[in-house]
Formats: structure tokens, sequence, C-alpha cells
């Protein structure tokens, strides 16, 4: 099922995820294939439990269609459970990154080229890897997303700034999408 996206804005965007426990969290199997199908509907990479409203540790980060023949860039599909960021380190690298939850904003992002992580996988197993380049990039937006940190919070504060009038348009709801948006509406 595709769920909305919760778009820029919305506070759940910005707190710090909590664990995922397994023997209390019922529903795991249906709440990873709805991500991936709202992933895919919406031709994303990668998708973390806070944009579509759970403030859970759970991303899914599929990056085989940066995939290219005769290119030595392997991708990744895979489900990360209740990550820990053991080590960053390699040298920073820019990139143009974008989100699901800022339609229609780009920016460039410098993070370094390698991260190691320690999570969970859909069975519960638990598994320690070290992913560099685009792999590792993809991985630290959405880590990010479940410490409530977007990529626009990395931005240096001018550039911040002069992305300010179209951030205040997308909490407004005043942006289009290919997919379907869920925006904050005041109480």
């Amino acid at each position: 099922m595709i769920l909305p996206i919760y778009a820029y804005g919305q506070p759940v965007l910005k707190q710090t995820g909590e664990e995922l426990d397994f023997d209390r969290f019922t529903g795991l199997e249906e709440l990873i294939s709805n991500m991936w199908d709202t992933m895919y509907a919406a031709k994303g990479v990668g998708l973390a439990a806070p944009q579509v409203g759970l403030s859970l540790k759970l991303f899914v980060v599929d990056t085989t269609p940066y995939e290219e023949e005769g290119k030595p860039f392997t991708g990744i599909k895979k489900v990360f459970i209740n990550p820990v960021k053991l080590d960053e380190h390699g040298e920073a690298w820019s990139f143009e990154e974008g989100c699901l939850s800022i339609p229609d904003l780009r920016a460039e992002v410098d993070r370094p080229e390698r991260v190691n992580l320690s999570y969970f996988d859909e069975t519960g197993t638990v598994r320690e890897e070290l992913f560099d380049g685009l792999n590792a990039r993809v991985i630290q937006h959405e880590y990010d997303h479940i410490q409530g940190i977007l990529f626009i919070d990395l931005l240096k504060p001018l550039k911040k700034r002069m992305l300010q009038r179209r951030l205040e348009a997308i909490k407004k709801g005043q942006v289009e999408a290919d997919y379907k948006l869920r925006f904050y509406r005041k109480p």
C-alpha cells in the first residue's frame, strides 16, 4: 500500500525516532512492504519511517537504480532497523541531494565517503557493515531522518536562507509532487 509522505513542516520529521521493539511491534512486515511501495511510487532511493509519519528508527534503501553497465558501482537494497552509526570516515565529498519530504528542492551536501553501521535487518538479525560512496551517502541521509535531521539542516546558513521562501511554500502545501504528500495543519 502506498502511504502519504510527510512534507517539510511536519513535526515528526524533526523528532528523534524511537527504537523498534521486535517483541512488541506488530505489522513490521507490512510496514516495510508499504515503505518499499511508497518509495518506489515516489521514485526515491531511500525512505525513513518518520517520512511516513512514524517516529521509529527504521529506513529502507535501494540504490540499485544508480547502477550502470560497465561502471564499478554496486547498489544495495536493504532494510535498516535500529541502526547505530559506529563511524564515519574518509574525505568529505559534495553531492546534490534531494528528499521526498522536501519536493522540488535540491542542494549540495558534504558528507564523509564511508559509514560503518550496526543494525538489525528485517528478520531481526544483527548486522555490521561498512558502506562507501553513493551507498554511504543515501544511508547517511536516511540515518539523519531517524535522528530528526533533514539535509537542509546541513547546508551553510546563507544557502539555507536563500531557500527559505521555497521551504515556507512547501510547509504551506504550495508545492506539487508526483506522489501524495501530507502537510502539517496546526490544530
